[in-house]
């Protein structure tokens, strides 16, 4: 891997992209309709072998017909290029051949795979340093969501377990655990969606920190748009954002009312400790299982942005702007899939807001010159 130090050569360039995922290529469109020329006046920087984003990396069993949503992006469909959006159809295999697709048909200058190491401020550019080369750039739009930071919370005894713990982005399928007691942890999509699928195959049992939240009702447009907007409020203010499904609630779909016939939602609160087999409870209680599975969600992967020292004493990002993407104080960063946009329901959203938002700041700032 090619190292680069202060002395290295950069390449200017109007704005870098971070992240070809689904926030990411609807800005990278949204550049390019609003007149940046790829490559000279924009580039996408991603670390991805292939397109796909998140999506190539999930597990096999999440079909079209089973995922919670794909959003199109902008103008293409889905549809059009898969011929379905209802199939059995894998997500990891339809949603890379859409966005392939997506970056050939409208030219978007794409790199990868390109690890971006660090961002440094440096007055009158930001220093972009990849193990692909150094950029100049006048503004960076930052898409590198969350699948690569997946959190598991700490709880006493965690090594002590002499079983096997994993996280959703490790599951692959039901059947590599079949004949073990499969712990399941944590309130989210995610988590109901495998708690149904391994408990076809094994005994389970399912704990969350709080009561769930099941939602009867269709998800309507309006009550997306009220989710992120809740999410929005939080990061304006500073704070950590929360996501947009612990918003909206859990989905009653019909394989969960089937899992719910079956007894497989009986929830438990969460257990206190870890023990060498299994876990235990305050009040003393216990349980043997094999396999703990956390689906604790991820965390925004953002490391690289540490020296512009972006976030506040809480841990959050003030974020700004028409659609809180543009960080408090510096107009030329703006942050998409992070906070209301990290959902598909925001994404495109937010992409068409960054990049019209970079460009006028680009203008504006050329024009007073």
């Amino acid at each position: 891997m090619a190292r680069f130090g202060t002395a290295a050569a950069a390449t200017p360039v109007d704005v870098v992209v971070i992240g070809a995922g689904q926030a990411g290529l609807s800005a990278a469109y949204y550049l390019r309709k609003f007149g940046l020329r790829p490559e000279a006046g924009f580039v996408v920087l991603d670390r991805s072998f292939g397109p796909g984003g998140a999506w190539q990396h999930r597990w096999p069993s999440l079909t079209l017909s089973t995922v919670n949503g794909i959003h199109d992006l902008p103008g293409s469909s889905l549809a059009e290029v898969v011929g379905s959006t209802s199939g059995e159809v894998p997500a990891a295999a339809a949603v890379p051949e859409y966005y392939a697709d997506y970056e050939k048909r409208f030219e978007l200058p794409v790199h990868r795979p390109v690890q971006v190491s660090v961002v440094c401020d440096r007055g009158d550019h930001l220093r972009v340093e990849s193990d692909a080369g150094v950029y100049a750039a006048r503004g960076l739009i930052n898409a590198t969501g969350t699948w690569e930071h997946p959190f598991v919370p700490w709880y006493p005894g965690t090594v002590r377990f002499r079983g096997r713990q994993m996280h959703t982005k490790d599951y692959r399928n039901a059947g590599e655990l079949a004949g073990q007691h499969v712990l399941v942890v944590g309130g989210g999509i995610s988590a109901v969606q495998l708690l149904d699928e391994i408990s076809q195959v094994t005994a389970t049992t399912w704990v969350t920190r709080r009561e769930p939240a099941w939602r009867e009702e269709e998800f309507t447009p309006e009550l997306g748009r009220s989710a992120v907007a809740q999410v929005e409020e939080r990061v304006r203010q500073g704070l950590p954002p929360g996501s947009v499904t612990s918003v909206t609630g859990l989905p009653i779909t019909p394989a969960i009312r089937a899992a719910r016939d079956r007894g497989v939602m009986r929830r438990l609160p969460m257990f206190s400790e870890i023990t060498e087999t299994g876990v235990q409870w305050a009040d003393g209680s216990i349980l043997d299982v094999d396999v703990i599975l956390w689906c604790t969600g991820f965390r925004s992967s953002l490391d690289h942005l540490a020296p512009l020292e972006l976030r506040n004493a809480g841990g959050g990002i003030t974020l700004t702007g028409r659609l809180a993407t543009q960080v408090e104080g510096d107009p030329r960063i703006h942050l998409v899939g992070y906070g209301p946009s990290a959902s598909t329901i925001g994404a495109n959203r937010a992409g068409r807001a960054a990049a019209r938002e970079i460009i006028d700041y680009l203008s504006a700032e050329a024009n007073s010159r």
